[in-house]
């Protein structure tokens, strides 16, 4: 067999596609839960957005319910914004929606730099760090059981 290796140093949307979802098919072929999830679409999105009066768009949460956990993905709010302790509200409101999917556990990533003490105080525990990513930081991996921790009031 003949091989052909290009190198590119700039994005391409339809390569990433077809990477993508070849390692789907992959993890559909040898793992059960991988295979379940897709096929019965339980990934369950949750999005909660936050606007100004103006009604422009001044932070929110992503996340995904699936396996019995929920991933947060992006957190964020303008600096204007924080402080007043918009950002514990809404992780409350998105683990309670996770409960209500099923969730016992959630998981998110943050450098040092971002939110790593605020997450620890809403109970979340570093389970994986990477020092210096970048260079002079760390990056966590954190995770907080949810069936004993119900959301503050």
């Amino acid at each position: 067999m003949t091989y052909s290796i290009e190198v590119l140093l700039e994005e391409k949307d339809e390569f990433s596609t077809f990477l993508k979802n070849r390692i789907q098919e992959y993890n559909n072929e040898h793992s059960l839960p991988h295979r379940n999830t897709r096929a019965e679409g339980s990934i369950k999105p949750i999005n909660i957005i936050v606007s100004d009066s103006q009604q422009k768009w001044i932070g929110g949460i992503t996340a995904e319910c699936y396996w019995n956990w929920v991933e947060i993905h992006y957190f964020w709010f303008s600096e204007e914004s924080r402080g007043k302790g918009l950002g514990g509200q809404l992780l409350d409101q998105v683990e309670t929606i996770a409960r209500q999917n099923g969730a016992t556990k959630a998981l998110l990533t943050t450098y040092e730099f971002q939110a790593r003490s605020f997450y620890e105080l809403k109970g979340y525990e570093v389970v994986g760090e990477i020092k210096d990513y970048p260079p002079g930081s760390s990056y966590y991996t954190m995770v907080k059981t949810l069936i004993d921790n119900p959301p503050s009031l």
